[in-house]
């Protein structure tokens, strides 16, 4: 394969470049997502300053060619006896993640990849090829002087999966490309059970929940399918705890989009991996590459479907096939009107996160709730001075507890908030099973880590006394779950005895139905303003909408033991159940019309 070059001002120019050019000056641009061109305007930038003291890193063009030719050299699984031909957004991809290097030692700047794209864009077979050349190609040297090379000792391909089965799949690929592939062929010993290099040993292995022996061993790469598949990070942790036994071990992530998405270890990364393209987050040892339909994006416009679908830019059979495939079961979601058809179109074919369909309480609204989050110093000066109901929500002595406060504001929206708190002993062992940082949580003042191995609820109690004392909280009404709490509840009513009174809400669908309505149709509308924390967004996400026969509805947790919790904004609708209750009893308090 010809590498592709092109000349921009009589200099040379690296096909990876190339791209990013044409995609953030060109008419490529038109053709990608948001995210796509912030990768290519990183890229960029950081040809600008390589080899600076503070970024020691340059983009060495033999180094991605490697990686491109590598391809070049091993055969397609749908087209027997042909090899494979990356397109140019595939060259971009694999070229940077190759190619950047340290300016000194040849090491590979990225020791994490992570790519999603949606389904039909050969991401396994992709991956595969990786693996290929993990185990056969891949080389260290000082850049400019590739006759130093040196290749990888015994190298370790670890394919990390969901399960046995899609682990068995991913490795069943490497080996029948390795196996048609001739010039792989001749350097590895592919058997029915094992791959190895015929000269430098190694070895291809499978790693998923299923791996009775899960001790680390040496890896030079690591492959994470479909990572949105995995429910926890248990599984990648383990693997990924073997990485710096070699010298540059890469950790290479491709998946689509999934559901459920605000308890998924993979959404939580993506969040985060798009900081890093955003720039609110320096990291520069991880690439990113999302292709997905922007958020603004009609998901009937076909003309966008090219962002979350690359290969439809190049006209080919292939191209033309999927395009079909992606049209027709457009048409089939949308005509049946089946959430559930929707949804996967959206997930598979544009790439696009959606909430579990298990009955979800905010399915289609987190979008909209985290918009109307303002900073802490914005919401407190908003309510100062203010009346408020104080909702609290008792869990288990050893689990997540809650207090929550809703304020009338006069420009017509609620304010609320909540606070969240956990025994200190505990902590290591929630943040585990709930796969959520709790202790980080705490640093930042989002929740209180009581001491001890139960939940005092003492701090709660002080918590409220402070909010009226520091923060100017009018309190109006304390509303309350009765579950564990009549001890404190004896103690608000003994504190605020003629000031406000406290009020046990029924935790039934008839008591709690106006108020949990009434929540979300004032997210949807943009009635509500809210201090941005994540712990409430974590337990906004967890509910599971329960309807009683008369179509009144509460919030519950998918199950009694579940570890996704709904505590904060269990708080909240406490208190919103009686908020304008309240309101309008304050308002007649005086008045000719009011009847005692």
């Amino acid at each position: 394969m010809v590498i592709c070059m092109a000349t921009v001002a009589n200099k040379t120019v690296h096909s990876v470049t190339q791209y990013a050019l044409d995609v953030v000056y060109g008419g490529t641009g038109a053709q990608c997502c948001k995210w796509e061109l912030l990768a290519c305007k990183r890229h960029l930038a950081d040809l600008d300053r390589q080899g600076d003291k503070d970024f020691p890193y340059l983009f060495d063009a033999t180094r991605a060619d490697r990686i491109i030719r590598h391809f070049a050299n091993i055969r397609r699984l749908d087209v027997p006896g042909q090899n494979i031909v990356l397109e140019d957004w595939q060259q971009f991809d694999d070229g940077c993640i190759f190619g950047w290097v340290h300016k000194d030692t040849g090491k590979r700047r990225f020791k994490t990849a992570y790519r999603r794209i949606a389904r039909g864009h050969a991401k396994t077979t992709g991956a595969a090829g990786v693996g290929l050349y993990a185990m056969c190609g891949d080389v260290m040297y000082p850049p400019g002087h590739p006759e130093q090379a040196e290749f990888e000792l015994e190298p370790e391909v670890v394919v990390v999966a969901v399960d046995r089965t899609q682990a068995r799949i991913a490795w069943g690929d490497i080996h029948k490309i390795g196996e048609g592939s001739p010039d792989i062929a001749k350097r590895l010993d592919i058997r029915k059970t094992y791959i190895r290099h015929k000269t430098r040993g190694g070895q291809v292995i499978t790693f998923s929940k299923d791996t009775k022996n899960k001790d680390g061993g040496r890896p030079s790469l690591i492959i994470l399918e479909e990572w949105h598949a995995h429910p926890t990070s248990e599984i990648r942790d383990v693997a990924v705890s073997s990485k710096g036994k070699k010298r540059q071990c890469l950790e290479y992530i491709i998946t689509t989009a999934g559901t459920d998405a605000e308890n998924k270890p993979c959404f939580r990364d993506d969040e985060f991996y798009k900081k890093i393209l955003s720039g609110e987050v320096s990291q520069d040892d991880i690439f990113v590459m999302i292709r997905e339909i922007d958020d603004d994006d009609d998901p009937h416009n076909i003309s966008c479907w090219v962002k979350a679908n690359p290969f439809f830019r190049n006209g080919s059979d292939y191209a033309k096939t999927l395009f079909e495939e992606v049209s027709s079961q457009h048409d089939t979601a949308y005509n049946s009107g089946d959430p559930d058809k929707i949804r996967e179109f959206l997930i598979k074919r544009m790439n696009r996160w959606q909430a579990d369909g298990e009955n979800k309480y905010m399915s289609g609204c987190m979008d909209k709730w985290k918009e109307l989050a303002v900073s802490r110093e914005e919401f407190a000066a908003l309510v100062r001075g203010r009346s408020c109901n104080i909702g609290f929500d008792l869990g288990k002595t050893r689990d997540l507890s809650a207090a929550g406060a809703v304020f009338d504001l006069p420009d017509g929206r609620i304010g609320v908030c909540a606070h969240g708190f956990m025994p200190q002993d505990r902590a290591t062992e929630h943040e585990h099973g709930d796969r959520v940082p709790y202790k980080h949580w705490a640093k930042d003042r989002w929740c209180t880590l009581t001491p001890g191995a139960v939940t005092d609820n003492r701090y709660i109690e002080q918590w409220i006394y402070d909010k009226e004392a520091t923060e100017d909280w009018r309190i109006a009404e304390i509303d309350y779950d009765g579950h564990n709490a009549l001890d404190l509840a004896a103690r608000l009513e003994d504190r605020f005895s003629g000031r406000a009174a406290v009020v046990e809400i029924a935790q039934t669908c008839k008591g709690l139905n106006e108020a949990t309505k009434e929540f979300r149709n004032r997210v949807l509308e943009g009635k509500i303003v809210h201090d941005g924390s994540p712990l409430l967004t974590w337990c906004l996400s967890n509910a599971i909408e329960v309807v009683n026969n008369f179509g009144d509805i509460k919030l519950s947790k998918k199950h009694k033991d579940d570890t996704q919790r709904i505590d904060l904004i269990a708080a909240i609708l406490n208190a919103l159940a009686r908020v304008h209750y309240v309101v309008d009893i304050n308002a007649h308090i005086g008045s000719d019309d009011w009847d005692v």
